[in-house]
């Protein structure tokens, strides 16, 4: 089968892709698994991090990707709950213990044995790829395949953020950075909690005009100050600076929501001008979001059917692997990228 592999960590840029074509032996499930045949696997900014070392290490080589969806093309000894040809998708978690505090109590996403997808294991950028059953979650009709690759990360992890936020109907809503999550918060948001104005602060003019164009009632840059101080913020940027900025912008009581595996480490210097007083004063909060649990991408997958939500979604062919990539790392973003693989 045809893949993508990452064999070496270092700096993405046009001479240096670090992504590898590869043939690959298509891999045969083992007990409890499925495989799958992959129609379309959505590309992520964790790829990004992955090769750029910023998450923890990868397997290497690794065929990346999280956002898979394709059919089953065989099943291992032991799985009832599929059948071939069911449409299913594979997620950032693909594995954890199952019986560990965090596991026991619906917070697999803490496991300390934590599997993720196209990190640990091989994902979705390759032909074939097998996933255990227990963590492969059906599509729901009325998506197409591209339209379902993102809601299994940025839309799920998306989902988790705006749980923990603690917004409430009619509380305002800032969210810093509008790519593919933050699309689809800005959705979920105005579904889920109606009186509730959404602010987006983005650096560049076609992201804030594709924010207004979905109901933002204001779009700034990410330095800007809103017009009215913000009940809870979802950052989903790769920096510093708009974390700080961020807590400018937050009410007394204030929670923002850091949803990003990690920081770049270029710009930790605008720290030094975190202020007590101006950005954390007043019970205001920073929480961070690890990962998502199964509970996140089969609620957020019920969820999206509802509301029949439809992301913005940018096809390449497979063979563009590399391109995807760093058109995502330039922020040449509208919406989600996705790989039509089959």
């Amino acid at each position: 089968m045809k893949a993508w592999v990452i064999d070496r960590i270092g700096p993405l840029d046009s001479s240096r892709t670090l992504l590898r074509a590869t043939d690959l032996p298509v891999p045969e499930p083992g007990p409890g698994e499925i495989l799958l045949q992959v129609a379309v696997c959505g590309v992520c900014h964790t790829e990004i991090d992955e090769i750029e070392g910023r998450t923890a290490p990868p397997r290497l080589p690794v065929v990346p990707g999280h956002q898979a969806v394709g059919r089953i093309a065989a099943l291992g000894s032991g799985v009832a709950e599929f059948a071939l040809g069911d449409r299913v998708g594979v997620a950032w978690i693909f594995s954890a213990c199952g019986e560990c505090e965090f596991c026991r109590s619906g917070r697999e996403n803490l496991c300390f044995a934590f599997c993720a997808t196209g990190r640990d294991v091989d994902g979705g950028y390759a032909q074939y790829m097998t996933v255990p059953a227990a963590f492969a979650f059906r599509i729901p009709e009325g998506f197409t395949d591209a339209e379902a690759a993102p809601l299994l990360c940025a839309g799920a992890i998306g989902y988790r953020s705006l749980n923990l936020s603690g917004l409430k109907n009619g509380q305002p809503l800032g969210l810093t950075g509008f790519g593919a999550s933050a699309h689809l918060v800005l959705m979920m948001a105005r579904y889920r909690f109606p009186d509730s104005e959404v602010y987006v602060f983005a650096r560049h003019p076609e992201e804030r005009a594709f924010a207004l164009q979905l109901g933002a009632v204001w779009a700034g840059d990410t330095a800007d100050i809103a017009p009215a101080p913000l009940a809870a913020i979802i950052d989903t940027t790769p920096a510093w600076k708009p974390v700080v900025a961020a807590l400018a912008n937050l009410a007394p009581g204030g929670r923002l929501v850091v949803n990003a595996i990690r920081k770049a480490p270029d710009d930790r210097a605008c720290l030094a001008e975190l202020d007590y007083a101006r950005h954390l004063w007043m019970e205001r909060e920073i929480k961070s979001v690890a990962n998502v649990a199964r509970s996140d991408v089969a609620g957020f997958l019920a969820l999206a059917a509802e509301m029949g939500i439809r992301p913005e979604t940018e096809e390449y062919p497979f063979e563009d692997a590399d391109r995807a990539l760093l058109d995502l790392k330039q922020r040449r973003i509208r919406g989600a990228k996705v790989l039509r693989v089959t």
